[in-house]
């Protein structure tokens, strides 16, 4: 199965106008953005557990990464809340599961084989910096060689320079409305642009995005 996966091309998809599909639990669900397989498969979607779903113990060759949009996910390593990343590193395992049901944005297979962080960060409890302009509050998740992982705050009326992303850029909108010269992405917007490509980013009432950079480089081959 392949939904979207030329990472030379730019996409834009607002996921609350995709339908929900079937996953091989029946009380989880999934809307897909990107697929490059079928149920081993390099990808990124909106995940949907219903109150009480769970899965059996397994592993996950090149990772995972997640994070939750709504209700609380949990494994056997813990309970994460609403505004909560995770990265489960490549080859680590667990039996995920929700008690009274959950939404995730989750990426798997996207990690390098040798990226061994495991990282949880709750965008509630920890700090947050200054950004590079005026306006921006950024939190760091993730680095690993070129790739890097993070939640930034868009006051109303910031603006940024035009800059080009090198091994592209990944934009989820958590909240409000984040901006472009090639448009307008109000909150449950997933953005990818390629590598090399280039933009001036904006909001005029104020956002909050998931960015991820540099990993648009190379992919994997097809998963049959």
């Amino acid at each position: 199965m392949q939904i979207h996966n030329d990472f030379a091309q730019r996409i834009h998809i607002q996921y609350g106008d995709l339908p929900w599909s079937a996953s091989p639990n029946p009380m989880v669900q999934r809307k897909m953005l990107e697929r490059d397989g079928f149920e081993v498969a390099r990808a990124t979607s909106i995940v949907r557990y219903k109150a009480g779903a769970k899965f059996a113990r397994h592993t996950h060759e090149l990772g995972e990464e997640i994070f939750v949009l709504r209700g609380v996910f949990s494994d056997e390593e813990g309970h994460y809340d609403k505004g909560t990343y995770i990265k489960n590193p490549p080859g680590s395992g667990h039996a995920p599961y929700s008690e009274q049901g959950c939404t995730l944005f989750v990426k798997l297979r996207h990690l390098a084989p040798h990226d061994a962080q495991r990282v949880v960060i709750n965008m509630h409890t920890t700090s947050w910096y200054p950004g590079l302009v005026n306006g921006l509050r950024v939190l760091p998740l993730s680095e690993f060689e070129t790739e890097h992982t993070a939640l930034v705050r868009w006051a109303p009326g910031t603006y940024f320079n035009a800059h080009r992303h090198f091994g592209g850029e990944e934009i989820l909108v958590i909240e409000g409305v984040f901006e472009d010269e090639h448009g307008r992405y109000p909150a449950g917007t997933w953005v990818r642009s390629p590598h090399l490509s280039e933009h001036k980013p904006f909001s005029t009432t104020g956002c909050t995005i998931w960015v991820k950079t540099g990993h648009l480089l190379a992919r994997e081959p097809a998963i049959a």
